[in-house]
């Protein structure tokens, strides 16, 4: 194998493995590509996650205040429970006195 016949054995070799990394990379490009409907997609999804989010967000701002009111009115019903139950014991304690002052 002379000089020239050497250069051109490289050429073509050089010039296939170009050829087989073009296609390679055509190749990788054209099953990777994102297509339009699937960004449009991705924009719906990410709009909706966003709406849900807030709807979330409404939600537990919701019962955080729904929880605050009804820890007041418990609070509420326990002082004028305890108030009733001191009445009671009020009560109960003159009905006694009022009892041991009556003859038998």
């Amino acid at each position: 194998m002379n000089r020239t016949e050497f250069i051109i054995t490289t050429a073509i070799i050089l010039f296939a493995a170009f050829a087989m990394g073009w296609f390679a990379n055509w190749l990788v490009h054209r099953f990777t590509r994102v297509r339009q409907s699937d960004v449009a997609d991705l924009d719906r999804m990410s709009q909706e996650l966003h709406e849900a989010e807030e709807t979330r967000d409404q939600a537990i701002t919701y019962l955080q205040q729904r929880e605050a009111e009804l820890t007041n009115q418990l609070t509420q019903t326990e002082a004028e429970l305890r108030a009733a139950m001191e009445g009671l014991r009020e009560a109960r304690r003159e009905t006694e006195e009022l009892r041991s002052q009556i003859p038998h």
